[in-house]
């Protein structure tokens, strides 16, 4: 890239915390962070906030009148937006631009608003407003009371690094100075659960890690859904409280075969990391957060699309969905927090039932990646 992308500040809510001391310490910690909820007619594996992010939200609902009627996915990206912009020093009022998107939006009010429309007959005035996909960006843009473009997207599970190239492309055209960008979900409701369960998906384990991330001997897909928002805060060139650079990015997409369909070697993924890495010695990238959901296609595709690039000399390889779930537009910001932590402490954090990595390098250089339904991929390369 021609021109520096700084991240100046990082927040998140997801089942780690959202304070970044104890989200680190959770990393360091080899326990998952599940909990169990009764979702889909059955008690079900679950990636949630906690009871303190929770009443955090709750307090949030009730500081305004107007946000009585939002979405949980609203409120986490209003919350975790408020701690970012904080963090990078940006002031009320002024000209950043927003990029907030999801995978599902607003599923659990719209699944609320559906319900009581079949029961009574009639739709609530604001069913419509409140469950947009647009509905996240302006209501952040908002409550941080920005004057900037407000943009939402879906790209599916790769939805949240779209949004941070998409704030790159407008901070290289000179189009802003700032930009907000992230995802945000809250797919924890009955129908979502659902359907992961109808793609036979979802993890069956009941031990001490259902989801097997990384497990690239697993027989059964063991994805479990996590919700949360995670927001970066984008700022064009070298600035002193930069956490990390944006060196580099890459995307790329597959023609589909059928709505889920990723090739056996996943092409995106390789098209992806080639093009952020097309100016990088190979050598110096320190490790990879995968996209690596826990299903059995998914996390050995994107496997033998890192050896087709890398051959046999391998980065560290990790991912943080045995810990948390698959967060879908979620997820790829908060590999980039994960990518970021261990730049930040120089410390690489392993899945702890995968295959034993040396890990005596210096943590410098990290690629992320993610990917959606039908081989949306995007891969940026991160560093000091």
């Amino acid at each position: 890239m021609s021109q520096k992308i700084a991240i100046t500040a990082l927040a998140s809510v997801s089942p780690l915390g959202s304070q970044p001391e104890l989200i680190w310490n959770n990393y360091l910690n080899t326990a998952n962070c599940f909990s169990k909820q009764f979702l889909d007619h059955q008690e079900t594996i679950v990636g949630a906030i906690s009871a303190d992010d929770t009443l955090l939200l709750e307090e949030l609902r009730l500081s305004d009148v107007k946000y009585k009627s939002l979405d949980k996915s609203v409120l986490l990206a209003m919350a975790a937006s408020r701690k970012a912009m904080a963090q990078a020093g940006w002031k009320k009022g002024s000209a950043f631009g927003i990029n907030i998107g999801s995978s599902r939006g607003a599923t659990e009010l719209f699944e609320k608003h559906y319900k009581d429309y079949l029961e009574t007959g009639k739709a609530q005035t604001l069913a419509s407003p409140t469950t947009t996909l647009g509905n996240i960006s302006s209501w952040v843009a908002h409550d941080l009371q920005t004057s900037g473009p407000e943009i939402s997207h879906s790209i599916t599970c790769s939805t949240a690094l779209h949004s941070l190239l998409n704030g790159v492309a407008w901070l290289r055209a000179g189009m802003a100075e700032q930009f907000l960008v992230g995802g945000s979900e809250a797919p924890l409701t009955d129908f979502t659960i659902g359907q992961m369960r109808a793609l036979k998906i979802y993890s069956q384990l009941d031990d001490e890690y259902p989801n097997r991330s990384l497990d690239l001997d697993k027989k059964r897909s063991t994805m479990i859904l996590g919700e949360g928002a995670s927001v970066c805060c984008l700022e064009l060139g070298e600035k002193e409280n930069a956490l990390a650079y944006v060196e580099c990015i890459g995307y790329a997409t597959e023609i589909l075969e059928h709505n889920i369909s990723i090739s056996a070697e996943a092409v995106c993924f390789q098209k992806s990391m080639i093009m952020a890495l097309k100016d990088t010695d190979l050598a110096t990238v320190d490790a990879i957060v995968m996209h690596a959901p826990g299903t059995v296609k998914g996390d050995l595709t994107e496997y033998k699309a890192i050896e087709k690039v890398f051959g046999e000399s391998l980065p560290l390889l990790t991912s943080n969905k045995w810990k948390i779930g698959h967060t879908f537009g979620t997820s790829g910001m908060l590999s980039i927090e994960l990518a970021i932590m261990m730049i930040q402490q120089n410390t690489f954090v392993a899945v702890p039932f995968a295959k034993t990595q040396e890990t005596g390098r210096m943590i410098r250089k990290v690629l992320v990646n993610a990917v959606g339904f039908g081989g949306n991929a995007v891969s940026v390369l991160l560093t000091i």
